[in-house]
């Protein structure tokens, strides 16, 4: 029988409540800034990523995918939770990473 704490928790809930924390701090997938999704303009996100990927060892491939993933992982790790008006600047960093890399827009499907 698992250890309860008074609230009636396991005693390692608590602590995978930020597994994501956890592997964004810990996996190969390159270090970033402190902060750098509360930039203030997808600019400033895009650029700090970009500085990250192309600076961090711990990357496995290049850094307009490293910072690409990131990014997508932040979004959707957030998930509802996310107000619309950080979620559009978080999209709006998407397209100023793919620019900055010199990457093309994705198309978007005709309806």
């Amino acid at each position: 029988m698992p250890h309860r704490s008074p609230r009636g928790q396991r005693a390692g809930a608590r602590q995978g409540r930020r597994w994501s924390q956890h592997v964004t701090g810990t996996s190969d997938a390159m270090d970033l800034e402190h902060g750098v999704f509360a930039q203030p303009s997808a600019q400033a996100i895009a650029r700090s990523l970009k500085r990250s990927a192309e600076h961090s060892r711990r990357r496995k491939s290049d850094p307009f995918r490293s910072a690409m993933s990131m990014l997508n992982f932040y979004i959707n790790r957030a998930g509802r939770r996310l107000p619309a008006a950080r979620r559009r600047r978080l999209e709006a960093a998407k397209r100023a990473l793919r620019e900055l890399f010199h990457r093309p827009q994705p198309q978007r499907a005709s309806r």
